[in-house]
């Protein structure tokens, strides 16, 4: 079939084959078929969609359009974790080492922040000498010998991702379910996991806001590893402040060494041993998320989660020197108070806000060529339903120029809503998505 009338049939509501979509990416990524019809095509599933098995058709002809990653030498049941990105996410640095000391093999493939949300390769590189750039020889021997790798991808997996996600990012058809989850789980598949569990955020600092659409995803990601031969499961999770205290590159590997040494903020913890017990469960470690979750905790009490950060940070050529000592870390010049005008509790803490002010400072990129400042960020002092007096720190903005940052303060101050009478903390978990269907929603 042409290209022409691949796009003529999708734009009129018609279901493609899978020799058709697989025609048609390849096409596009051999330079067979244009800019132009792949604009065309995209815009066509944009307004028409796609069915579940559309999808995981057009998912699987990315996957096969690059190299896949072989985990097969790695003996055990390979699980692996996405989270669709927000603000202060630095779950990957706690889950990774905790899943590694619980004995299931962690090779993970991470990316680059961009926007106001931040990367899991840009947090490691603020560890002097962290190298994220590893061969697939070293990633694998490192994952066999230590039993955890965080690696950037290499630009050889998925290439058709990167070329339509670049169109996508120009023609105004990012924002679609089927688009979205594809590039997501061809990724995750290319990466060689045996099973996914997936983070989906939702909320002012999620790109998906609205929780109907967290749960669309959710569902269309599970229905893609489901028909593609791998168990997934899909965690629905608040965004609509920022998880932990924490927000920007060497302040989150902070947080990351506190909660793996006992002392991490309450939603981090829950969200690790979450996820965390999920991902034992897959792997067959462990027989009900109740048993999952014990293990992961006398690895954290024990020490053995935290000892397994220190021996990835060395053998990706970090000094794990600042992992026992954190003060070790890059410090910005200035810590400046963002004050309470009144007393009260806080009522609402926009994520999306705080990512931009940690953006403005340097923790993120404007564009993906936009330098890093690992030093700088945000730390929060009050979050939903804490009690606040006036004067009273509510957060604290770390920057290279105290006389810069005064704008960030006020962003900050705006961020957060204080109201005189008491709210319930949010509740973090909002439904969980299996191939069964959303089994827990939070209708509140």
């Amino acid at each position: 079939m042409r290209p022409y009338d691949v796009i003529v049939k999708k734009r009129d509501g018609g279901r493609l084959s899978e020799s058709e979509i697989r025609g048609f990416v390849h096409g596009y990524v051999e330079g067979l078929v244009p800019d132009y019809q792949m604009a065309a095509f995209l815009m066509a599933v944009y307004f028409t969609g796609m069915t579940d098995e559309e999808t995981a058709a057009l998912t699987m002809a990315m996957v096969s359009s690059g190299e896949t990653v072989d985990l097969s030498s790695i003996p055990g049941k390979k699980v692996d974790k996405h989270s669709t990105g927000g603000v202060g996410d630095k779950t990957s640095l706690v889950l990774g080492p905790m899943v590694a000391a619980a004995g299931v093999p962690v090779p993970k493939m991470s990316g680059r922040g961009l926007g106001h949300t931040g990367g899991t390769l840009d947090k490691l590189e603020s560890i002097p000498g962290f190298r994220t750039g590893l061969t697939m020889t070293e990633f694998l021997d490192q994952v066999r010998r230590i039993g955890i790798a965080i690696a950037g991808q290499t630009g050889k997996l998925v290439p058709a991702d990167g070329k339509m996600y670049a169109l996508r990012d120009v023609t105004g058809t990012v924002d679609s379910i089927p688009l979205i989850a594809s590039s997501i789980m061809s990724k995750k598949i290319a990466g060689g996991a045996d099973a996914i569990v997936l983070d989906v955020k939702t909320g002012t600092g999620a790109f998906m806001k609205r929780f109907e659409d967290a749960v669309r995803l959710a569902q269309a990601m599970v229905n893609i590893g489901t028909l593609t031969g791998r168990e997934t499961v899909a965690v629905v999770t608040d965004m609509n402040q920022p998880l932990g205290r924490a927000v920007g590159n060497a302040l989150e590997v902070r947080e990351a060494v506190e909660t793996l040494s006992g002392r991490g903020p309450d939603d981090l913890v829950e969200l690790c041993l979450n996820l965390g017990s999920r991902m034992l469960a897959l792997a067959g470690v462990a027989t009900d998320a109740s048993r999952a979750t014990e293990i992961l905790k006398e690895v954290l009490d024990s020490g053995k989660a935290l000892e397994k950060l220190c021996s990835m940070v060395e053998a990706q050529g970090g000094d794990a020197a600042v992992i026992r000592d954190p003060s070790l870390l890059p410090k910005a010049d200035a810590k400046i108070p963002v004050l309470a005008s009144a007393p009260g509790f806080v009522r609402s803490l926009d994520a999306l806000e705080v990512g931009r002010a940690s953006m403005m400072l340097g923790a993120g990129r404007v564009t993906k060529e936009s330098p890093i400042d690992p030093s700088v960020g945000v730390v929060l002092e009050k979050k939903v339903g804490d009690r606040v007096e006036k004067g009273e720190p509510l957060a604290w903005v770390y920057a290279r120029d105290p006389g810069s940052a005064s704008e960030i303060v006020r962003l900050v101050e705006r961020a957060y809503s204080v109201g005189e009478q008491p709210v319930e903390r949010p509740r973090l978990v909002r439904a969980v998505v299996t191939a069964k269907g959303v089994e827990t929603v939070d209708d509140a």
